[in-house]
């Protein structure tokens, strides 16, 4: 029970970072008065946005907690089941919105920054990724601490293994939430965002062949406002379930393992550490002001890894402390920060035009955009390999340190502390992902405002390195999705077992509903993906219509002596985005349900299974070719192959289109799929026994 004190401490302390870090940005200089309106004419659409997507969402929430409230009174779930889904949802929205709202904040004040120093412009960024990065992991410890001493109070009358088995069989449900509103701000978001986007470039760029966030161009803030939506709000409520999910899911082994009250204190406890760890990385966060592209980089990963060290030292002292018995355990957490380490390594190799893969996918342009296609799909594909390796190598390490060769459970509470190890040091880990987007906002202002020509140059170094930490951060994403739903499988035959002890299982692949549900698992990521890029395409086929049309009919928009109509534009997003969201969020949700009902528990643990494995290599073969595609397009615009305007560049932006919605949209939403078919199956599982049971 202390240890929960610990973790509140860290919520608060995470809490009081980010007001810190928020008040820091607030102070900088926002620049000139056309800088100022372009923000709040970006922040105005962000708001907007958001308003309309969390009207939509709550009528969603509503049903869903009427149908848990049925199952309460129906004795399938327990009675505040439905209200741990709501709170789980709340704070993963407000996560995202926090995190947006000061990311339109500091655009403005990064490129004002920026023209003082490469260095400055840094700061005020990264202060920014701070306010989200530690805002999404001190929401989520606040959720969980508070409710683990509300369910504490309300079971204290039962013996402690009972009471905790109570306790994480209802905290698991704010991560079906979390995960819920996780999965609609980024599809949604990503939509928004990648149709603006491509839109923006194939008009603009490519027909229009004026330059990047070119004011003139009509899509421009739209483009502005998706960086926002999609890559700030989308990602902040995608990584706090991702966060909590891995912590509820590892309790709930540490039942299973016979652990009690100390083992569910772990997770938590290694959590409320890297707050601490995080914070002092992020001191360490600072450059030159002639640095390249390798040292920006150096820069972020300084903080994190120092972060990580520090957890590694810290980690070992609270295994020692709270569970003496299972010293293993401290191999597990040492295993998934390697993991994550060595995942961020890969994607930023694959990613970074630093290396030979980007450079050379660049080179694939002078042949036209038929190649780079080609190119960019074979290097995500090829990107998948070491990933599985090392998740695969993460798995076997924690499960055979904590004790699997004699406990199967102790080994599956292994494998999740090792996805927790991974996402311990998620404060400085989102910072420097949520630092990318203001960047790019920056360099959009920039352009807009027409600052001098040297710093749109800075602020194009700190977007082109927001690229990569992008795609790192979506890579340890998706390998911390990978060791959680691994968890959660488990965590879902157990309440299987739980619910209906006399059900015998058979999960075997010979068993021909287990292979049904591989089947359906696996096609699942597909289906989600192919809904998602076609809603992609049909909303920047609108907005490329759009800006033609105002090209064609508004007088002297060319020549920039009249003004284009960027209303339309972020409206036509908006409303594109909502209509999208909802096929690819639905099916997360009705699926495993409507399989648990016609194929019973093991076809469920089939589809479980087969989700995570296609949808693993599918979410990191989108992402790191999008990130590739778009650094490409990035090192030719720095003067590579001909530089701007050329054949080469031409064919490396219609690359990017590609690219885009497959590491903005697609890409990182199917690792919250991954989680979420999880979660909507523990929580029905009791309704789909009792079917079955019948």
């Amino acid at each position: 029970m202390y240890a929960m004190y610990f973790v509140a401490i860290g919520s608060l302390a995470a809490l009081l970072f980010a007001a810190g870090m928020s008040a820091r940005v607030k102070k900088q200089p926002g620049g000139n008065e056309k800088m100022l309106f372009i923000s709040a004419a970006v922040r105005k659409g962000a708001n907007a946005y958001l308003k309309r997507q969390y009207t939509g969402v709550a009528a969603f929430f509503a049903v869903v907690f009427f149908i848990l409230l049925l199952m309460g009174f129906g004795g399938l779930l327990g009675f505040f089941t439905p209200f741990a889904f709501l709170t789980g949802g709340f704070f993963s929205a407000l996560s995202g919105f926090i995190g947006m709202r000061i990311a339109t904040i500091a655009n403005c004040r990064t490129a004002q920054s920026a023209s003082d120093s490469l260095n400055r412009g840094l700061r005020v960024a990264f202060s920014a990724g701070c306010v989200m990065g530690f805002t999404v992991v001190g929401l989520g410890l606040l959720d969980l601490a508070g409710w683990y001493f509300i369910l504490n109070a309300v079971f204290r009358s039962l013996p402690e293994g009972q009471r905790i088995a109570e306790i994480t069989s209802n905290m698991l449900t704010f991560g079906m939430g979390a995960s819920c509103m996780a999965l609609f701000a980024r599809v949604g978001g990503g939509i928004f965002t990648k149709a603006a986007d491509v839109g923006t470039d194939l008009v603009g760029k490519v027909e229009a062949g004026i330059p990047e966030d070119d004011p003139r161009n009509p899509a421009v803030i739209a483009d502005n406002v998706g960086d926002n939506v999609g890559d700030v709000a989308g990602m902040g409520a995608d990584l706090y379930e991702s966060y909590v999910g891995s912590i509820v899911s590892t309790g709930a082994l540490a039942v299973a393992a016979g652990l009690g009250a100390v083992g569910v204190a772990v997770p938590m406890t290694l959590a409320a550490l890297g707050v601490f760890a995080s914070i002092i990385g992020t001191f360490f966060v600072r450059t030159r002001e002639d640095a390249s592209q390798k040292s920006l980089l150096r820069a972020l990963r300084t903080g994190t890894y120092i972060s990580a060290g520090l957890i590694a030292i810290a980690a070992f002292f609270v295994i020692r402390l709270l569970i003496p018995q299972q010293l293993g355990v401290y191999g597990a957490v040492l295993s998934g920060l390697a993991a994550g380490v060595l995942i961020g390594a890969i994607s930023e190799y694959y990613t970074s035009d630093h290396y030979r893969p980007t450079k050379k996918l660049a080179a694939s342009s002078e042949t036209g955009a038929g190649t780079v296609i080609i190119s960019g799909l074979s290097l995500g594909m090829l990107s998948t390999v070491a990933p599985v390796a090392i998740v695969g190598a993460s798995v076997l390490i924690s499960y055979y340190c904590s004790g699997g060769v004699t406990s199967f459970a102790q080994g599956l509470y292994g494998v999740g502390v090792s996805a927790v190890g991974m996402l311990s040091t998620l404060g400085i880990t989102l910072a420097t992902d949520a630092y990318g987007p203001v960047a790019d906002n920056a360099g959009g202002i920039a352009e807009m405002a027409q600052m001098p020509p040297d710093v749109r140059l800075r602020t194009d170094a700190l977007d082109s390195l927001g690229n990569t930490t992008a795609a790192t951060g979506k890579g340890f994403a998706i390998g911390s999705a990978a060791l959680t739903a691994l968890a959660l499988i488990a965590s879902y035959v157990e309440k299987i077992k739980m619910t209906a002890p006399e059900l015998s299982l058979d999960l075997s692949v010979t068993n021909p509903k287990v292979l049904t549900g591989l089947l359906i698992g696996g096609v699942l990521p597909f289906l989600f993906a192919a809904l998602t890029m076609e809603a992609v395409g049909k909303s920047a086929q609108s907005i490329v219509r759009e800006v033609r049309r105002q090209f064609r009919t508004i007088t002297g928009l060319m020549e920039g002596k009249a003004e284009p109509d960027y209303a339309a534009c972020v409206d036509m997003c908006a409303i594109s985005a909502q209509k999208g969201m909802l096929a690819p969020a639905m099916i997360a949700v009705v699926v495993p349900v409507v399989s648990g009902l016609l194929l019973g528990p093991e076809g469920v643990a089939g589809l479980l299974a087969g989700n995570t494995v296609t949808g693993f290599m599918l979410a990191v073969m989108m992402a790191n070719a999008g990130g590739a595609w778009d650094n490409a397009k990035k090192y030719i615009e720095a003067g590579a192959l001909g530089g701007k305007g050329g054949a080469a560049h031409k064919a490396a932006v219609v690359g990017d289109t590609v690219g885009d919605p497959f590491k903005d949209t697609s890409g990182p939403s199917i690792n919250i799929l991954i989680k979420l078919t999880s979660m909507v199956s523990i929580v029905f599982a009791a309704l789909v026994t009792a079917v079955h049971l019948l």
